[in-house]
């Protein structure tokens, strides 16, 4: 019997605007020892049906079943679903700041899941919390345990999350985005770790991720989500190896891993639908290449493919992949690299230096940054790389103006920031932009999205009243949200809704600077696609100047003219991308790359259990 069975499930949420369809009649099963994985754009009602299955959803009209380990959890009294919430049923969730409290340390939080399903004294479950800190990766776990979440990197804080929920051994663990603010070599540790449980335990693993060339490698099944609909299940290598179904072969087309060069990437045309209308015909045919009448009006038979069902008029699917239309610019390589322009941001000997203490305890000085040297330069894209906790984001925010270095210098469009006055300062805000790597912990949850994104036209008196509201809804649709969700709260996005939210935030006032840390790490691999074409054609027209910070090396390769390589506070490598990607000089730089190259392959258990 399967320890997860989900029969003909449908999920509507009451909203504002109307109910929203979130999940349409989707079904699978999930056996002890299985991973299962879930794709599909943002709002395709992925993480939806995971709250559901936890029963995170009370106020939802779900019909159908979700049957585990025999018992109805639809049905199921909420005294008994918080019995195996946690215990037998545990969720890695896709925002680690909303989900960690604030104000308790990360210990006293594990200790409490612990605690709540196992008969242990308060000690004993502190030092299960520090075993699996080290599990995941935590360096120096005794003392971390007592560490505060806003004490923790974004990497740090998902790998804090990822050993609450394999503390207590649950049968089925859901995994939503677990691995999307990880560098490559946690990446292949927690996938790794999680496989190793899965074998041991028996346990089941639903993994809920944009990430697709990591899917590929390790799922036995797959289905792929679209506007709350499943449009195609089967095995994992069918599924993301061959699919049949025209959204699954639009998905892997636009991943950057299938395009080294600095052209446009492919991507699906368009955007989701709207999940509060209910169409006659398929969800996709407004996007989909293969269109034709019939589509448009009678729902698409379950076909049986090479390996896989899908939701498709078009039976055998199709040949090709579909593509985006013709560029209207392409960034040749090496751009930036020709004549020397001048630079827009000089950093020197750039240090920082963090002082703790307590009345109880020993002070503790921590070196974040270690004699940085950074240069800019005008049209140029500079990516920054290294593992979580490795001073990129702070290095990015000393630059943002948002901390004080301890000691260097760092000069902006010629400009010493030591010498800035209030003037200078406001200039600085307006001609230096960034892109924050939690786009949840960025965004105000009391406002509306209209009024955060319109912010920087009202602080700086570019324009007001139906001007502005015109402007935001233009800035929406140019990252590909729906402008009718204008007076919606950042609570009613999804998380790479909400990324794209503070992208629009940054570009509204047209900067000369963009600093993007891990802008893409929560969206899903075909707005990714239109969000690095995006800033890749507003780079050449307005002469921009990007300052990338992420862990995705196939996005770094893309989009970066030059690379800097960061480990412990320092760069221990610099050159242009080619040059780091195809002769790497430092160890740690190669070690990386093998880190990205291992990520994308099978661990060894999995291969074998598949062969």
């Amino acid at each position: 019997m399967p320890v997860l069975e989900v029969r003909n499930l449908s999920i509507d949420i009451p909203t504002g605007d109307g109910e929203l369809h979130a999940v349409r009649d989707v079904s699978f099963s999930v056996e002890a020892e299985e991973m299962f994985g879930i794709v599909g754009e943002s709002g395709s009602g992925k993480s939806v049906l995971s709250q559901s299955i936890m029963g995170l959803l009370p106020n939802t009209a779900r019909r159908g079943s979700i049957l585990f380990e025999g018992r109805d959890l639809v049905t199921l009294p909420e005294r008994q679903m918080r019995r195996l919430r946690g215990d037998r049923i545990a969720m890695i969730s896709q925002d680690p700041l909303s989900a960690l409290h604030p104000y308790f340390s990360v210990g006293q939080q594990i200790c409490e899941a612990i605690l709540a399903h196992r008969s242990l004294t308060r000690a004993e479950a502190l030092k299960e919390a520090v075993d699996v800190l080290g599990l995941v990766g935590i360096r120096e776990p005794e003392a971390r345990v007592h560490d505060y979440p806003h004490q923790f990197s974004g990497g740090m804080r998902q790998r804090v999350m990822i050993a609450m929920a394999v503390a207590l051994k649950p049968a089925l663990l859901i995994a939503d985005e677990p691995t999307t603010a990880l560098d490559v070599t946690i990446q292949a540790q927690i996938i790794e770790m999680i496989d190793e449980m899965r074998r041991e335990l028996g346990t089941a693993v639903i993994m809920v991720t944009h990430d697709l060339a990591l899917l590929s490698s390790i799922a036995d099944n797959a289905m792929v989500m679209y506007a709350g609909n499943r449009m195609e299940t089967g095995t994992g290598a069918a599924v993301l190896g061959h699919p049949d179904h025209p959204y699954t072969q639009g998905l892997l087309a636009s991943s950057p891993a299938h395009d080294t060069a600095t052209g446009r990437l492919s991507s699906i045309p368009g955007q989701p639908p709207s999940l509060l209308e209910s169409p006659a015909g398929c969800v996709f045919a407004p996007r989909c290449a293969a269109v034709m009448d019939r589509c448009r009006a009678e729902r698409p038979p379950l076909r049986h493919g090479r390996g896989s069902d899908y939701l498709c008029w078009v039976e055998g699917g199709l040949s090709g992949t579909q593509e985006t239309p013709a560029a209207k610019s392409v960034r040749p390589a090496g751009l930036a690299a020709a004549p020397e322009p001048e630079p827009v941001i000089d950093v020197a000997d750039l240090r920082l230096t963090y002082h703790s203490g307590s009345f109880f305890g020993k002070a503790k000085t921590t070196e974040v940054l270690k004699g940085v040297n950074l240069t800019l330069r005008r049209g140029e894209t500079l990516g920054i790389v290294g593992e979580s906790g490795c001073g990129k984001s702070s290095l990015a925010r000393i630059i943002a103006g948002l901390h004080a270095p301890s000691g260097g210098r760092v000069s902006i469009l010629g400009r010493d920031m030591a010498e800035f006055g209030p003037d200078d300062w406001r200039s600085l805000r307006q001609n230096v932009q960034m892109v924050f790597q939690d786009p949840f912990g960025s965004l105000n949850p009391r406002r509306r999205v209209g009024a955060i994104i319109g912010d920087p036209f009202r602080i700086h008196g570019v324009c007001a009243g139906e001007e502005r509201k015109a402007r935001v809804r233009d800035l929406m649709d140019l990252v590909g949200l729906n402008p009718e969700h204008y007076n919606r709260f950042p609570s009613e996005f999804s998380g790479g809704q909400r990324q794209r939210i503070g992208i629009a935030r940054a570009l509204a006032l047209q900067p000369k600077i963009v600093i993007f840390d891990e802008p893409v790490s929560a969206l899903d691999v075909s707005i990714q696609a239109q969000i690095l074409n995006l800033i890749q054609d507003l780079q050449i027209e307005r002469d921009l100047s990007y300052l990338f910070i992420s862990h995705d090396l196939s996005v770094v390769r893309h989009v970066s003219d030059r690379l800097m390589v960061m480990n412990a506070g320092e760069v221990v490598e610099e050159g242009t991308t080619a040059e780091i990607y195809e002769r790497p000089r430092h160890p740690y730089t190669r070690q990386l790359l093998e880190a990205a190259m291992v990520g994308a392959r099978a661990p060894a258990s999995m291969q074998e259990a598949s062969a």
